[in-house]
């Protein structure tokens, strides 16, 4: 069953279109991330799910209601916001409680409902606490709890954990993920953090000058990205690309991409159609290269000269240069590599992605 679906939406502001006829459906259950730079039109997206923006046209499904004019309390939505909005004055139990004493519901059902969302967050000894005597971490696990004691349908989160640090941001997206497997709601999740987006989702919208590029799985949008756009922004570090020309004259007669003086053999490459342009742009990830002994069981090899080495902790990335283009793998963090060697490196194409250089769809 759909939890939310949203059909041919769009906004505009003045002659700015903001969302182009966007179409999506989420189903009952689901983790979707948006994800995409600032001024994609994914945080404008979750505002008009939640009411908050007027849409120009299109309409919004919640739960199989027609909520597009309804008012954003009327919607069966709890929203977190990036920031806390917690009111200073009151405790966290009395920013728990707040919206439901609005709402005149009974207090032995408001106590129950602070109790169990506290127990849910880990802050039950937090509640006679003021938002100034808490973390940003505990801030943020009271401002989940203030949408938790609703009982939505549908939870919102508008990159939530962006104010945080490193750590904690590690913390509270374990904590999110595991709230989810609990309660089994919906979650939409606007971040622009590609972590918290592979991490969190079932599945992940890529969003673009307000339109979706990529609805899919984390696994098939890293792996397999629909088109340049999508595969250029996944990944950190990203996408090792150089251009090329595609032709028939490899060694058996198969396809191969020649760059410079360099033939990459395409045989193992899973092409999706017959038709295959000449300008073709070719993509590798740098854990997907191999280096040393083990670039010479790749089904391409190469070598390469190393020009600066950035140890990372587990592993170490390495900037070299091959045939006189830029190219980065990665490698054990024991790695004795250093600026000014040369070494073989070795990836299979079947694990690239290519794509048209004039449409920049995948091939």
């Amino acid at each position: 069953m759909q939890s939310v679906s949203i059909r041919d939406l769009t906004l505009k502001f003045g002659a700015l279109e903001v969302l182009k006829s966007l179409s999506l459906d989420i189903e009952d259950g689901e983790f979707l991330v948006l994800l995409g730079p600032s001024g994609c039109g994914k945080s404008t997206l979750l505002n008009c799910i939640a009411g908050l923006l007027d849409i120009s046209d299109g309409q919004i499904f919640i739960k199989g209601r027609n909520v597009t004019w309804e008012e954003p309390k009327d919607r069966g939505i709890g929203m977190v916001f990036q920031s806390y909005a917690l009111y200073p004055q009151m405790t966290v139990k009395g920013n728990l409680s707040f919206g439901l004493k609005t709402a005149k519901v009974p207090k032995d059902e408001i106590d129950r409902k602070v109790a169990r969302a506290a127990e849910v967050l880990q802050i039950e000894a937090l509640l006679d606490r003021k938002p100034s005597q808490l973390s940003g971490g505990q801030r943020q696990r009271v401002a989940i709890g203030r949408a938790l004691v609703r009982d939505v349908d549908v939870f919102l989160f508008d990159e939530p954990l962006s104010n945080l640090d490193a750590k904690l941001r590690s913390e509270l997206r374990v904590e999110i993920k595991r709230l989810h497997h609990r309660l089994k709601n919906t979650m939409i999740y606007v971040t622009h953090d590609q972590i918290e987006a592979l991490t969190l989702a079932d599945r992940i919208a890529i969003m673009r000058n307000g339109i979706i590029q990529q609805l899919a799985s984390p696994n098939e949008i890293y792996n397999r990205p629909v088109n340049l756009y999508v595969a250029g922004f996944m990944g950190s570090p990203g996408m090792n690309f150089m251009e090329g020309t595609l032709t028939g004259g490899g060694p058996d007669g198969g396809p191969q991409l020649r760059f410079g003086s360099t033939s990459i053999p395409l045989d193992r490459y899973p092409f999706a159609a017959d038709a295959r342009p000449e300008k073709v742009i070719f993509g590798i990830r740098p854990e997907h290269v191999s280096c040393g002994p083990a670039a010479a069981d790749e089904p391409f090899s190469a070598d390469v000269e190393i020009e600066v080495v950035e140890p990372m902790g587990a592993d170490t990335l390495v900037w070299a240069i091959l045939d006189g283009k830029e190219f980065r793998f990665r490698v054990d963090g024991h790695s004795d590599l250093d600026e000014g060697d040369h070494v073989r490196i070795g990836f299979d194409p079947a694990r690239a992605s290519i794509f048209d250089a004039g449409t920049e769809l995948r091939l």
